[in-house]
């Protein structure tokens, strides 16, 4: 089944310089999930979330459709990763007990993907699927007001148009994906990281948006961002926190 590969090429930057998610996150789902012996982390890209996952879990069986995702990702003993999609994962009939989607859902063919989720999960297995926006500089930051601004408009206007159609769902914060599960009810949660100047640039350059600019123009627009970022940064080596808002739906499959 065919995917679209919106990361393979930026697959060593994607592993560098993505977000890593809160711990707070993983103990809420790790609470209410009874059974852990096999958990699926599906569309496991550098492996961030198996490499957490191991610690809790006898086995974990790691899926991405991107072979050079894979070739980037966290190794350890107790992780088995495999080339495939979310709709065909090549795993058994009831075979796990925890099925973890993160920043990724909105590329699949949900519909197939869920009868994916029906096969192999076992009775009393929990899905949780999760994304997150556009970063943003909390408003006490210095020059919060026009690091965000710069950002959005890069964001919107820059390499707006270059985004894919699905990219609407983590602006609307998931509410509009399809989740044919009763939620169980969530706190909210967000990702703070400390990054310099340098580690911004880099996240920028993950974005499947600027990678179609890079290709259709020659050119990557995150350079031509570079000096207006900088100015508004200040001192390259300064350390400021992004904030994320992450969207988590969490529910069990049966």
């Amino acid at each position: 089944m065919s995917f679209k590969d919106n990361f393979s090429k930026q697959a060593s930057l994607y592993a560098r310089y993505r977000p890593v998610y809160p711990q707070d996150l993983y103990d809420f789902l790790l609470e209410h999930v009874p059974h852990k012996a096999n958990v699926w982390d599906c569309a496991t890209g550098n492996g961030q979330v198996a490499k957490i996952l191991a610690q809790y879990f006898e086995r974990v069986i790691a899926t991405d459709a991107s072979k050079a995702q894979i070739d980037h990702a966290v190794q350890l003993p107790n992780i088995e990763y495999h080339v495939a999609t979310a709709e065909d994962s090549g795993l058994a009939n009831n075979s796990v007990d925890f099925i973890t989607v993160g920043q990724a859902a909105h590329w699949f063919r949900l519909s197939r993907f869920y009868e994916e989720v029906q096969r192999v999960a076992k009775p009393e297995a929990r899905l949780a699927i999760w994304g997150y926006g556009l970063g943003y500089f909390e408003p006490q930051m210095s020059n919060a007001t026009a690091l965000n601004q710069i950002i959005q408009h890069f964001y919107t206007q820059v390499v707006g148009p270059y985004w894919d159609e699905e990219r609407k769902h983590l602006d609307r914060a998931y509410e509009t994906i399809t989740f044919p599960y009763e939620l169980i009810p969530t706190p909210e949660f967000k990702m703070h990281l400390d990054w310099s100047l340098e580690d911004l640039i880099g996240y920028l350059k993950t974005w499947s948006s600027v990678q179609k600019y890079l290709v259709q123009h020659n050119r990557n627009p995150v350079d031509l961002l570079t000096p207006e970022l900088s100015d508004a940064w200040g001192e390259p080596t300064k350390i400021r926190t992004i904030t994320w808002d992450v969207y988590l739906k969490f529910a069990k499959v049966k």
